[in-house]
């Protein structure tokens, strides 16, 4: 897949590329793009799609090289195969019949440009094409242009082909000769906006396509914002053609030059350095493995029976007032001061496994436990705590697994002392709950480096296909419940690479990407096909899956879409959202000097939110070297993150600066952030969340910064519920569902944060659980 078909070289920097891509080919339309992956250290590149091919199933692009991605995607040759496209993308142009037309292509905007003067030709409209470059060479595709041009009109700065001047001077010519009902111009963005500023001069609407400044294309990172008609939109998601008269074109070149300064370097780096391996900060092994030789493994009805002869003897073993008089057991950790400086190293080391015995002991085996009514996936938590207790730990695992896809994700990152262990027995006796998380993943990672993994017991297939949208927590989980079921189950996700949020949001110091990776191989051996850089909605409709024989459909395509605040100076340079952030270092591995994806390290950083989110930020920022402050803008007491991860931060050397909140950010004569004006907050009366509402002094203090991270928050992401007839949405384009988590649409159920809105991790598996249940139930019956 993604082969390259044909190579033809423009010019001297310019290459026109086919490339196998059969499902993009046959859904992308006029306007559409695609983001590309070279390898695995390339960036994510957005590329216009010059022609697409359904019969052969391929695209053409027309590629310029710029930065490193691009240069090693032209120094590609015929047969080799790109490891990622996705698309396709961006909300594909408007076509109608205006009348006249006049299409403005500038170098490999011409590119651009032909499909939507070539669908603009078959509405009807006379086309006539303006064509510009510095020289002949920059000139491209004119014969491809004028298969569907009334007139192609071509002009170069020197002469040397067609009319002499700039494309502007072309497009004038034809406005002053002849009624012309619209313009559209794709090409360098100080061509578009001298092309947009004449055709306002004359009253003619006007379109651009302003895709040059997209990072990822799917909305997740904000990084593509730009004022348009006084509002901030996301070109990827909104766009990407725009009025022109509305783009703030200042804007615009200052975002362009973003990264420049870093590309550059990097360049520069890497043509004067010869090619080396990747070089990575050394990991170090968590170790909680034991020489005792574990017991043999029996089946799960005994390994949960409270009965069990094995279970009522170790609770005969020691009196409830000698479990509760044991210290609840402290979590071994690296140094605060030598953890601060490695991002790859997880902050947790583990438990030894005479520390989880003990821990164990603790455990009461209430006969109603109340700590399962807390966990969103109901895991017997007595069960596997007992077997911990009596030195079983690959029994432990398989109890866990039973009912959880993720043991050793829960264990790291969900929030347990707000869900099983906050209704543990203990806490009534005003003693510190049972650390089940810590038992959690003890057990998870037990049986990892054991190397005696076990799969769950899968039910005999019953040849009904599923398909899961999103592969993060709510997909997962749901993917697991299915495939034990007996369905064929296939999670297609839009990224590069498994895991959602787990790879993207979560840093490796707090949730190792090795870690996530095994716990997905688990669910692949068990039979879940995965298929990624597939968008459902763009890549394949919901309706071509249902004619693929897909009975059932779960969306789990989370909250990818990130929330700003809205206040003056917000789309300056370096200010950027969380997501951008930690995607870039987390799934991108930006920090790393062998990978392309640029970032711009800042020296004085500012993290906006109180959340698990903006810690990650935080200390991911303070990982790289820099010195930050987070700014939240109610009491600590009121601060949504884990305990945890906020007596981490402090540890780590974070500022924080509660009771403060960001009001307007200064820009440097580039457009650089270089301070935040913050308003002075004080409590004042609890609000919806119980917690109490932050309010300004009307006093204010100015923060020096050269960068800033937002972490206030993500949206659902519009790009697949916006893409599905007849589905009801919610606030803020969640789906609506029931209490079975089915939508509107019977053969559609969703959960997670497309749903919720925002939620933990164990919430979004809790409804893949509930809504596997349902669906199994529903098809089972139907078919």
């Amino acid at each position: 897949m993604n082969k390259i078909i044909s190579k033809e070289q423009f010019s001297e920097k310019v290459y026109c590329i086919e490339v196998e891509a059969p499902l993009i080919a046959s859904s992308c339309r006029a306007g559409n793009f695609i983001i590309v992956r070279v390898d695995k250290n390339s960036e994510r590149v957005p590329y216009t799609i010059a022609k697409a091919n359904p019969e052969k199933g391929t695209l053409t692009m027309v590629i310029q090289e710029v930065g490193l991605s691009s240069t090693k995607l032209c120094q590609m040759n015929v047969g080799d195969e790109i490891a990622d496209i996705v698309g396709p993308l961006g909300n594909p142009s408007h076509i109608e019949n205006y009348g006249t037309v006049i299409c403005a292509g500038g170098g490999i905007g011409i590119a651009a440009i032909l499909p939507i003067l070539t669908a603009l030709k078959k509405a009807g409209n006379r086309v006539i094409s303006v064509l510009a470059g510095r020289t002949k060479e920059l000139v491209i595709m004119v014969d491809d242009v004028a298969k569907y041009s009334d007139e192609v009109i071509i002009m170069t700065d020197d002469g040397s082909y067609g009319k002499k001047g700039v494309i502007t001077v072309g497009v004038e010519e034809v406005i002053q000769r002849e009624h012309v009902d619209k313009v559209l111009a794709i090409g360098p963005p100080i061509m578009m906006k001298f092309t947009s500023l004449l055709a306002k001069k004359y009253g003619i609407p006007n379109d651009v396509s302003l895709n040059t400044i997209m990072v990822d294309g799917t909305g997740m990172c904000g990084a593509c914002r730009l004022t348009i008609g006084g509002k901030t939109k996301f070109v990827c998601i909104d766009g990407p053609e725009f009025n022109g008269d509305l783009v703030d074109w200042d804007e615009m070149f200052k975002r362009m030059g973003t990264f420049k300064g870093v590309e550059r370097e990097e360049m520069e780096r890497k043509s004067a350095i010869p090619a080396a391996g990747l070089q990575t900060e050394s990991t170090s092994e968590s170790t909680s493995t034991t020489s005792e030789e574990p017991k043999a493994p029996v089946a799960i009805a005994e390994l949960i029976d409270r009965n069990a002869p094995w279970r009522a003897e170790l609770r005969k073993s020691m009196k409830p007032k000698e479990r509760t008089e044991i210290e609840r057991v402290q979590m071994p950790e690296l140094d605060a001061e030598y953890r601060a400086t490695t991002r790859l190293e997880e902050v947790n080391e583990g438990l030894t496994p005479e520390m989880a015995i003990v821990e164990a002991k603790r455990c009461l085996d209430c006969a109603k436990p109340t700590c399962v009514e807390g966990c969103p996936v109901n895991i017997n938590i007595p069960s596997f705590i007992k077997n911990i207790e009596r030195g079983d730990f690959l029994s432990a695992a398989k109890v866990l697994k039973n009912t959880s896809a993720l043991p050793a994700v829960c264990g790291r990152v969900c929030p347990q002392e707000k869900q099983c262990e906050s209704q543990c027995i203990h806490l009534k006796m005003k003693e510190p709950a049972v650390a089940i998380g810590y038992l959690e993943r003890f057990a998870a990672d037990y049986e990892r480096e054991s190397g005696q993994m076990a799969l769950p017991e899968v039910e005999p297939s019953n040849g009904i296909k599923v398909a899961v949208v999103g592969s993060g927590p709510a997909g997962l989980s749901f993917a697991g419940d299915m495939v034990k079921r007996g369905f064929e189950v296939y999670v297609f996700e839009a990224l590069h690479e498994i895991g959602g949020v787990l790879k993207y949001g979560i840093p490796e110091f707090r949730l190792p990407n090795r870690i996530v990776e095994v716990e997905v191989d688990n669910l692949r051996k068990m039979g879940v096909h995965f298929q990624t850089d597939t968008i459902i909605g763009k890549t394949i409709s919901v309706d071509e899956l249902k004619q693929k024989g897909f009975k059932g459909i779960f969306v789990g395509s989370g909250a990818g879409l990130p929330n700003f605040m809205g206040i003056p100076g917000e789309n300056s340079i370096n200010i950027m959202s969380s997501n951008e952030y930690l995607t870039r270092v987390n799934l991108m591995d930006a920090a790393n000097p062998e990978t392309d994806t640029p970032i711009i390290i800042g020296k004085k950083v500012i993290v906006v939110g109180g959340g698990n989110t903006a810690m990650d930020s935080c200390r991911t920022a303070k990982r790289l070297g820099a010195d930050v402050t987070l700014v939240y803008r109610r009491s600590e007491a009121e601060m949504p993150a884990r305990l945890e991860e906020v007596k981490h931060a402090k540890e780590e050397g974070i500022n924080f600066l509660t009771l403060h909140n960001p009001k307007e950010y200064k820009a440097d004569e580039n457009g650089r952030v270089c301070a935040c004006v913050l308003d002075v907050m004080e409590l004042g009366e609890p609000d919806a969340s119980g917690r109490r509402s932050p309010q300004t002094t009307g006093r204010t203090i100015t923060m020096e910064c050269d960068q800033v991270i937002v972490a206030v928050g993500v949206s659902p992401n519009p790009l697949v519920p916006n893409s599905i007839e007849g589905l009801e949405l919610g606030r803020k384009n969640t789906i609506a569902v029931n209490d079975q988590m089915q939508s509107s649409r019977q053969e559609i159920y969703a959960g997670g944060d497309i749903v919720r809105g925002g939620a933990t991790v164990i919430l979004a598996m809790g409804d893949g659980r509930r809504a596997a249940a349902n669906m199994a139930e529903h098809l089972l019956s139907t078919n």
